[in-house]
């Protein structure tokens, strides 16, 4: 037997080990983890800080998987995998052969890679959400829309999709209940029980790769997206206890968080379907109109949508972009990166109460919250903000940093908007943790947001690779130290004898 045999398998296997431990607990080694709220300092200075543990609400967000399928397979079923097989036995010739060979088996060779491309890209996907999902212990979880990769497909391939989302991809997840978001319901963030099935509850965010935009969204894809993955557009509440230093009573509100879930793809106009978009703007009046006041600092607005809000060029990798159909499409929006100025503005001002009116009601300050949205795949942090003592005039928005931040909640109205990074493996397989916490001492929610990649989705591939090539070298090292001791048996007894 080789002498380097042995030795090369040892070390396959340790490095085999280290990197497969990495990939399966890699949330531990980068130390991945919600952001906790902030130690607290001891009322008596002799006793240790006060921990106020893990924040009440967690929430894993993941953007643009964007499952592919039939469509991308180059192969036509209806031809068969071997068309050229029907012109040979017809008329049989050198050239048709050639073509056999060349075209036929090339295109099936290209075929059974995109299926294990595809298989390989689900389980790479279920793998971040499972990993982070046993690691960082998120109450709920959210994908920020574009679930599959195309608006375009047959109902047929929208199921077959939807079938993988939820058996490989999302295994361990569930789709929400209509009877949960038909209805505004109320979920106590104290009580475990209570909270723990939304762990298993994944929220879904309509995608223009999922329902289309304006212009091409209609009835039938929106039906079947909210048969599959739940509703476009509903709102749930999740609530604390009163402060502690106040027994539940009604004067005293508890601390509240509305998680508004909004289908923003259909908001400019032209629409394809105007009935579908007067549904997104009833939906959005309605939480408009019942907002808690915006003096009360202890409720919060957590939104969820696909479209990120309207901000410069040059802010983020997306420019300002809306185009349009034309001819017998009858002018509908056709793409958008992001929403107009005047949607834009509706939801800062509309729906989190801020104005540029220092006279408005609590300063025009707004009510206190995050939105977090998706489609950029690179991702992007701003925060929108306008400058007191300019009611009605433009929003702005800047790249995000904690210096900014500061400065502008002192003099104006404002608000951070997290374009989630895409989960796709082109995109480092990232996930997004924001957490959120009451701070009963200053009485209002507070809101920090980490980002943890996975690595491409060549990673995740040359490990799984590399672990079975050293389990067949073990396997063969095995075998050729067996074949190794029966030669020396037999060798032993040869000298014997």
């Amino acid at each position: 037997m080789n002498p380097f045999l042995i030795p090369l398998t040892l070390l396959c296997f340790t490095v085999a080990n280290l990197l497969t431990c990495y990939l399966y607990i890699y949330p531990v080694v980068q130390g991945c983890a919600f952001p906790s709220p902030p130690v607290k300092p001891p009322p008596n200075p002799y006793r240790p800080p006060i921990d106020p543990g893990p924040a009440p609400f967690r929430l894993l967000v993941l953007g643009d998987p964007q499952l592919e399928g039939d469509s991308s397979l180059l192969f036509n079923a209806e031809d068969g995998h071997f068309p050229t097989l029907r012109r040979i036995y017809k008329t049989p010739s050198f050239q048709h052969v050639k073509e056999l060979i060349t075209h036929d088996l090339f295109i099936l060779l290209q075929y059974w890679r995109k299926k294990l491309d595809l298989l390989g890209n689900d389980y790479y996907l279920a793998h971040i959400y499972r990993t982070l999902s046993s690691f960082t212990y998120p109450t709920h979880v959210a994908v920020l829309g574009d679930l599959l990769g195309s608006q375009w497909v047959s109902d047929e391939e929208f199921d077959l999709r939807g079938r993988r989302y939820w058996g490989r991809v999302f295994q361990r997840g569930r789709r929400i209940d209509d009877s949960i978001t038909d209805t505004i319901t109320r979920t106590s963030l104290a009580d475990e029980d209570e909270l723990a099935p939304w762990k298993d509850r994944v929220i879904n965010v309509a995608g223009n790769h999922d329902i289309g935009y304006a212009g091409d969204m209609s009835a039938e894809k929106l039906d079947r997206f909210e048969r599959v993955f739940g509703k476009a557009n509903w709102e749930s509440r999740f609530a604390l206890p009163p402060p502690p230093s106040h027994p539940s009573t009604a004067a005293v509100p508890s601390p509240e968080i509305r998680l508004v879930i909004l289908n923003s793809l259909n908001l400019e106009a032209p629409a394809l379907s105007t009935e579908l978009q007067h549904s997104t703007y009833d939906f959005l009046n309605e939480m408009i109109a019942n907002a808690d006041p915006v003096e009360d600092t202890s409720a919060a607005m957590v939104l969820l949508t696909h479209l990120p809000l309207h901000k410069a060029a040059g802010i983020c990798v997306d420019r300002p972009l809306i185009s349009y159909y034309s001819g017998e499409h009858g002018g509908g929006v056709r793409e958008q990166n992001h929403l107009s100025p005047g949607s834009s503005k509706n939801i800062l001002e509309g729906l989190y109460g801020m104005s540029g009116d220092a006279n408005a009601p609590a300063l025009g300050m707004g009510r206190d919250g995050i939105i977090l949205t998706g489609h950029d795949h690179e991702g992007c942090d701003v925060y929108h903000y306008i400058p007191r003592g300019y009611p009605g005039g433009e929003w702005e928005a800047e790249r995000l940093n904690k210096t900014n931040v500061y400065k502008a909640q002192e003099r104006t109205a404002g608000l951070r908007e997290i374009t989630v990074r895409s989960m796709m493996g082109d995109f480092g397989g990232n996930a997004g943790l924001l957490s959120g916490w009451f701070d009963y001492a200053e009485g209002r929610w507070h809101f920090e947001y980490e980002a943890c990649a996975l690595g491409t989705q060549h990673i995740w591939w040359a490990i799984h690779v590399f672990d079975l090539v050293t389990l067949g070298l073990m396997n063969f090292t095995w075998w050729a130290s067996r074949r190794e001791a029966r030669r020396m048996r037999v060798g032993e007894q040869k000298k014997t004898q």
